[in-house]
């Protein structure tokens, strides 16, 4: 076959079915991640998730004694370094410095949606945890201090918005497959870590975990959605 009977992968019409099949892709992750949500908070509720809670949350601490975490004085300390990566002032500040590099390069439109994005989630996570007022658990004492209530994880929730959204802001100028997967792996981890180490740490229940890692994969997939319809109107800067 000559090389002009090949077909053209990069053609518009190639791209744009690329590009209808990641939305739609996208738009079902983000779908059964908020179902996902909607169905820990009915279980709840309901009390169903008790059992389930005391199991995995007992099953961190030394057998006998729930006032001691499994492992070592370091591994406490290591997690308790974990835990800060999901904490507001750390959040802020990395996004703090993401909106800053974004409107020295001149993508100021950009920088101004992720600002917005990032507080929506810090609003959505203050209100459902308002809205459920959960309890802190008290089967095991608290490995760091806490203030708010405790369903969805509010670590958990930021870590995933945070880590995802900008992972996805650095694939945007990214052509290399493998560092986009890489990109987006390294958010992954970080946002499983810190809900691990919020159990760990016995601060919340491990539904708590699941619930902030579901609503804040739904918030930063919408977040994803809402830039590309943004940005194919022009009212946001292209990726390079």
């Amino acid at each position: 076959m000559r090389t002009t009977d090949l077909p053209n992968i990069s053609s518009p019409k190639s791209l744009m079915r690329r590009f209808e099949i990641a939305t739609l892709v996208v738009i079902m992750i983000s779908a059964g991640a908020l179902w996902a949500f909607v169905a820990l908070a009915a279980e709840m509720i309901e009390g169903d998730l008790h059992a389930f809670d005391e199991t995995v949350l007992l099953a961190l601490r030394t057998p006998g004694d729930p006032s001691n975490p499994i492992g070592s004085t370091q591994v406490e300390t290591m997690m308790r370094d974990i835990t800060a990566l999901g904490g507001v002032t750390l959040l802020s500040l990395i996004t703090l410095a993401v909106i800053t590099a974004l409107i020295l390069k001149r993508q100021r439109a950009t920088a101004g949606f992720l600002a917005v994005a990032m507080l929506g989630g810090q609003v959505l996570s203050h209100v459902t945890k308002l809205g459920f007022s959960r309890p802190r658990p008290d089967l095991v004492p608290h490995g760091v201090e806490v203030a708010t209530a405790s369903f969805p994880s509010g670590h958990s929730m930021m870590a995933t918005v945070t880590y995802l959204t900008l992972a996805v802001i650095l694939t945007r100028s990214e052509k290399s497959i493998r560092l986009r997967a890489f990109y987006l792996g390294v958010a992954v981890i970080l946002s499983l870590l810190v809900g691990t180490s919020r159990v760990y740490l016995g601060v919340h229940w491990p539904s708590d975990v699941l619930a902030g890692w579901s609503l804040g994969a739904f918030w930063a997939l919408g977040i994803w959605l809402v830039a590309r319809w943004l940005q194919h109107r022009g009212r946001i800067e292209p990726s390079k």
